[in-house]
């Protein structure tokens, strides 16, 4: 796999971070949440005036083979019908990324169509979907690190015009299970407990998914004694999965401000944490959604959401929708004045 050189954020800046909000002129710790994420975000560029430049968003598309399990209510073909209806502007995240000044690249990383005639689709495709996890790995060696590569070149682009705030949303039918798996196995959690209805499954749809999920991890386990030395990233992940995973680590080695929403981007951050602890000091958790186990896989790695609004659209859309609240922040310590500038008494 691709090494990334990762450094936690410097911590010796946090003092003089502090005092500048301490003095601007509000009571101590009135702005709450605000105060703690400007300080996040001083941290992650290594200043006392921080800014957000041309904000992306990643949306990145593949399918997967366990979606043939009927594990997801969606077929398969929304995968491509969405993506086409992105480049159309009309999904959600089209009209989030309008409204907060985002630019938007739709990547085809594995998507079961031939989107090449597509415009608007940047293609990246690896194959046409990833095969069946419940009878082996769901992609190869040369795959997975394709899908790293992938994710990374994208940020390098991203960088390349400026980008120093980064969004990344999915758009992949099935892809609830594989996060479910990670969340089990890199959280140590039951697998009952991180398996939720994905896009509307029914009690017996949560059951059946449950089922399949569990052969598919006794099968795994079984092919890792057997002296596989394989990732479950590589087992279990979605190609979409994987080059997001690839861009957040990319990300944080070029200390951007990454933007992480959703139960999926949720399950690829935790995979992003396990393999370099220090990149989630450049993560900001922006909306704990309505997948069940999404809470729980927050509190394995102690993130506080900025939002909880109930979405479970995927795409990135509780990132974009919590952008505002990180533009105050900097606003906030940026922007207004302090006890000695106005002429006010200080009152704490």
């Amino acid at each position: 796999m691709k090494t990334f050189d990762i450094q936690a954020t410097d911590k010796s800046l946090q003092a003089v971070i502090q005092d500048k909000i301490d003095n601007l002129n509000k009571p101590k710790g009135s702005l709450g949440r605000l105060e703690e994420l400007a300080m996040h975000i001083c941290l992650i560029q290594q200043t006392l005036e921080p800014s957000l430049q041309h904000p992306y968003h990643l949306l990145l598309g593949g399918d997967h083979g366990i979606e043939r399990e009927g594990v997801s209510v969606s077929p398969r073909e929304v995968t491509w019908q969405q993506m086409i209806n992105f480049t159309h502007g009309g999904g959600g995240v089209n009209m989030f990324c309008r409204q907060h000044g985002f630019k938007l690249r739709i990547v085809d990383v594995g998507v079961d169509y031939d989107l090449s005639d597509e415009p608007g689709i940047i293609h990246r495709k690896i194959a046409r979907g990833t095969k069946n996890f419940l009878y082996g790995p769901a992609m190869t060696e040369e795959e997975f690190n394709k899908a790293i590569e992938v994710g990374a070149d994208l940020v390098d682009e991203c960088i390349s015009e400026g980008c120093n705030v980064l969004c990344i949303g999915e758009m992949g039918i099935g892809n609830t299970s594989p996060s479910s798996i990670w969340m089990s196995l890199f959280g140590d959690i039951p697998l009952k407990d991180c398996i939720g209805a994905g896009a509307g499954l029914d009690n017996d749809g949560i059951r059946h998914k449950y089922e399949v999920l569990t052969k598919a991890l006794e099968a795994y386990k079984t092919y890792k004694a057997n002296e596989n030395c394989i990732l479950p990233l590589q087992y279990f992940g979605g190609f979409e999965m994987i080059a997001a995973i690839g861009a957040m680590l990319r990300a944080a080695e070029h200390h951007l401000i990454i933007l992480v929403d959703g139960f999926i981007m949720t399950a690829c951050a935790l995979a992003a944490i396990r393999l370099y602890p220090a990149s989630q000091d450049y993560m900001i958790f922006t909306h704990c959604g309505d997948e069940s186990g999404h809470k729980m896989m927050l509190d394995i790695i102690d993130a506080k959401p900025l939002l909880n609004l109930g979405l479970r659209l995927g795409e990135g859309t509780g990132a974009l929708c919590a952008y505002p609240i990180v533009d105050s922040a900097v606003r906030m310590i940026n922007e207004m004045n302090n006890f000695k500038d106005a002429r006010i008494t200080k009152y704490f």
